[in-house]
């Protein structure tokens, strides 16, 4: 039985995380009503198609009309603009949230247009896969993964807990920090790697002495795994790289001097210092694994969403 119940909830934005949360929503019993918007016809169609909601909008203010809980799932550039077309729309105790990988930008794109009454709480589930759009979604996508909630110091204690019991309904352990930390936290942890997997299979593109059929067929699990981060959102990364600038550019001057003294440890033959590093990394796979934030089957736990 659900923790939590909301009479109508609205997704504006029904790509893998939207459409999960519509699954996982359904699932769980934790609505009468979920209003789903795309400013995507073709996307919108798709979900109804899909039958991912109750009812479908064109235009994401009618989706917003009556809704107890609101989750905003479009890349993170353009949730000051959602936030205004949809502020008319909200009544006083409905609770406004996201699920984007930046939060102080998300903060100060969206908390300018939020009526007074209405609770605004930022939010990110640290969950996803390569893939996207409205048949990627999967019911249990959050199960025993993180969600985190970064509610501004005057949040509403209650309107909290009922987002924190929302996002346990789905599957999720939650989190509560500052949007700064979780600014810095997400850089290196998730926008940082996405980054060098982009500039790596980048790299591989551009060779001009090893041609695309060789990397294509000779490609061992690593290239093959960078592979697959570097093929999530294009429009979603370039956003996360916009409006979380100043953290990810820290993240990569650390990343830089870090490479320089790997570079000189190969360089000068310094075995010892290669073999210190790779003990200290190989430790933090394990710990990973341990937390349950993985498997440690070869194809890192990957086969398990394959076959959702």
């Amino acid at each position: 039985m659900a923790s939590v119940h909301f009479n109508r909830i609205a997704l504006i934005g029904i790509g893998l995380i939207g459409s999960s949360l519509a699954h996982a929503i359904k699932a769980r019993g934790l609505t009468d009503h979920v209003a789903i918007s795309s400013r995507s016809a073709a996307t919108l169609a798709r979900a109804e198609e899909l039958g991912l909601g109750t009812s479908y909008h064109a235009n994401a203010i009618d989706a917003v009309r009556d809704a107890d809980l609101v989750i905003v799932s479009v890349p993170v550039g353009a949730s000051g603009a959602v936030a205004a077309e949809i502020a008319p729309a909200l009544k006083p105790g409905t609770i406004l949230s996201d699920v984007g990988s930046t939060k102080t930008s998300v903060i100060t794109q969206m908390a300018p247009h939020i009526p007074d009454g209405v609770h605004f709480i930022a939010g990110h589930p640290v969950a996803g896969t390569e893939h996207s759009g409205p048949d990627a979604g999967f019911a249990t996508l959050f199960d025993g993964r993180w969600t985190i909630l970064t509610p501004l110091p005057d949040a509403d204690p209650d309107a909290v807990a009922k987002l924190r019991a929302f996002w346990e309904g789905v599957g999720s352990m939650v989190e509560e920090m500052d949007a700064a930390h979780h600014d810095k936290v997400m850089a290196i942890v998730s926008h940082l790697p996405h980054i060098i997997a982009y500039n790596i299979v980048g790299t591989a593109e551009d060779l001009e002495t090893v041609t695309e059929s060789e990397v294509i067929k000779y490609s061992a699990s690593g290239f093959r795994d960078f592979t697959r981060l570097a093929a999530s959102d294009p429009t979603m990364w370039r956003d996360v790289c916009l409006h979380n600038k100043d953290a990810i550019l820290e993240m990569l001057a650390r990343f830089s001097e870090d490479l320089a003294y790997l570079q000189r440890a190969i360089r000068w033959g310094e075995g010892d210092k290669l073999f210190d590093l790779f003990t200290r990394t190989r430790a933090i796979r394990r710990s990973i694994v341990q937390a349950g934030q993985d498997t440690a089957a070869p194809d890192f736990g990957r086969h398990a969403l394959e076959q959702k």
